[in-house]
């Protein structure tokens, strides 16, 4: 059976984080390990964690130098065959997801899954705000500002260990240039999961002020060009390809 490595960074989230954990032990997929990088909460959130202990393959509470860091020693940590990431603040749309996704593992030649995202009101979690239909990847698409939603992307751990994990210069973007370098530099074979895998609660780090969305703006062009996949016309579209997410429900989440 096929392993699959989940790592969840957490800060000072005790108001979210028992919905993502219990989240996580529901899927029906048995072969998987929970790691859970925590960077010295001081809310609660380490009580919460000592609670679920007996349930997680690995915990550990230090101080760190932001998301990035703590991700890439989860990576570090990881024996799965795949690994994915579920953030603090998120929730798998239902219990099969994990059991999807090794489904299209099931294929060798395939180094990457994603699929789709729904964010959702940060208190009713059952509430859709915005849905981003990731739709089939081309390289093309992906120098005109296509993105597939980072916390739906799975990855071999193998191609982590080939190509590196998140570069911690980036301080917002580092999973766009990690998807980057795997989609455009190396070209890493991937497949879309035509269904919504995660759900996001709003209020995300890179939206949270005017001077985040322009940080990010700014490391989201630095990344593009790195890794020589587009410039300033792909930064444009990225965003403004944002837009029709507003207002697009699926027939399922309604």
């Amino acid at each position: 059976m096929l392993k699959i490595s989940i790592i969840t960074a957490t800060w000072n989230c005790v108001d979210t984080i028992s919905d993502c954990l219990d989240s996580a032990s529901s899927q029906v997929w048995g072969n998987c390990e929970h790691l859970v990088i925590d960077g010295k909460s001081t809310d609660g959130t380490l009580d919460l964690l000592e609670q679920w202990r007996n349930r997680l393959d690995y915990i550990v509470s230090e101080p760190d130098s932001g998301i990035y860091d703590a991700l890439n020693k989860g990576v570090a940590q990881a024996t799965g065959d795949v690994i994915g990431f579920l953030h603090a603040d998120d929730l798998y749309a239902d219990n099969e997801v994990l059991t999807t996704i090794t489904k299209a593992f099931e294929d060798p030649s395939i180094d990457a899954v994603y699929g789709d995202l729904v964010y959702v009101s940060k208190n009713e979690p059952d509430k859709v705000v915005r849905y981003w239909k990731s739709g089939l990847y081309s390289y093309n698409k992906l120098k005109h500002g296509w993105m597939p939603p980072h916390p739906t992307f799975y990855v071999r751990r193998s191609v982590y260990e080939q190509f590196g994990s998140f570069d911690t210069s980036f301080q917002i973007a580092a999973d766009y240039d990690c998807m980057l370098r795997f989609l455009g530099q190396h070209k890493v074979k991937c497949a879309y999961i035509p269904q919504v895998l995660v759900k996001m609660r709003l209020g995300g780090e890179s939206n949270r002020s005017l001077a985040n969305i322009i940080q990010k703006s700014v490391e989201d062009y630095n990344a593009l060009k790195r890794n020589m996949v587009g410039g300033v016309g792909a930064l444009l579209w990225k965003n403004l390809s944002k837009l029709p997410q507003f207002f697009k429900r699926h027939k399922s989440l309604e």
